[in-house]
């Protein structure tokens, strides 16, 4: 991550965000992260939560905490604010937000990008032979939380006009609703946060705020490079195994496309709908952090799901 501190941010410049308050839940990599970072780049206040810290691992195990994420939101210009929260627990929750509330007396944009889920589900695996335990834990993790983390902060983000909720999920509702996703529990997980994004907008619009879901395209999170067995710099290396990794994005990107819609004045325009960090680059004229402009839900339709060959010309 710490590549985009020097990458030109497109459009929106360094200060674009003073002054706006964020709630980043589920920053402590991947997507959550880079959103975190590039709201900062542009001068937000940006309050994240996670499980992982320097000094306890939640379940996943791996090496990135929360607070490392606040420390390159706020050397990327903007201030980071790290709290431990587990967004299954509604009293923690109700404390983050009450903090948020005490410090800033406002909150401007909340992305739910809580999931957490990696390592429950289960490839091509119907309902009836998927570990149900995992199958509910994991739509605990990608949709109840959600659910919880809109109850408590959307009154927050109602109280000044121009408020935006982003949840974030895998799939356009386009591709998603005639694509089955995974398997049963991944399906009904990122086609429920698709719903929320609906619901959320027709619930917001009317009180002067916006709700959109979000997607980006293949991402080069920290578990995908691990998976792959390789680096953001050597990231290209993993073509050799699925050459249409190509196509691929770096969690930057899509922060990218959060940075554009808080930064926009004309936000409201989107309220309800779906839509992806490709889709929005072309809109706002943003890049990733080698200057491409990757659209992968078009290239899915049009390249890997009819099974041609890898190509990503014209497509990134």
């Amino acid at each position: 991550m710490t590549e985009s501190l020097a990458s030109p941010p497109g459009p929106h410049p360094p200060g674009a965000l003073a002054g706006r308050v964020a709630l980043v839940a589920g920053a402590t990599r991947g997507a959550g992260r880079g959103i975190a970072v590039e709201l900062g780049a542009r001068g937000a206040t940006v309050y994240m939560t996670g499980r992982s810290t320097r000094g306890r691992r939640s379940e996943y195990d791996r090496p990135e905490t929360i607070e490392e994420t606040a420390e390159l939101v706020t050397a990327a210009g903007g201030k980071g604010i790290a709290i431990v929260a587990d967004h299954l627990v509604p009293e923690q929750v109700e404390a983050v937000v009450g903090r948020i509330d005490a410090e800033q007396g406002r909150l401007d944009l909340l992305v739910n990008d809580i999931w957490g889920a990696e390592r429950l589900f289960e490839w091509e695996s119907p309902v009836w032979e998927h570990d149900l335990d995992k199958g509910l834990r994991l739509l605990r993790l990608a949709v109840e939380t959600h659910a919880v983390t809109s109850h408590f902060a959307v009154p927050l983000l109602l109280r000044e006009p121009g408020g935006l909720v982003v949840e974030m999920t895998d799939g356009t509702a386009e591709y998603n609703a005639s694509r089955y996703r995974v398997s049963f529990f991944y399906d009904l997980a990122k086609s429920s946060v698709l719903r929320m994004a609906f619901a959320l907008g027709h619930e917001l619009g009317p009180r002067g705020a916006s709700a959109v879901a979000l997607t980006p395209g293949w991402m080069r999170s920290e578990i995908m490079l691990d998976a792959f067995e390789v680096t953001e710099a050597t990231w290209r290396d993993a073509l050799v195994k699925q050459p249409h990794f190509a196509i691929s994005e770096t969690p930057s990107y899509v922060g990218r496309a959060v940075a554009a819609l808080a930064g926009d004045p004309e936000r409201a325009r989107w309220n309800g709908q779906s839509l992806s960090s490709g889709q929005l680059a072309g809109v706002y004229g943003f890049t990733d952090l080698d200057g491409s402009r990757p659209d992968a839900w078009r290239y899915m339709v049009e390249v890997q799901d009819p099974g041609r060959p890898a190509d990503v010309t014209g497509y990134r």
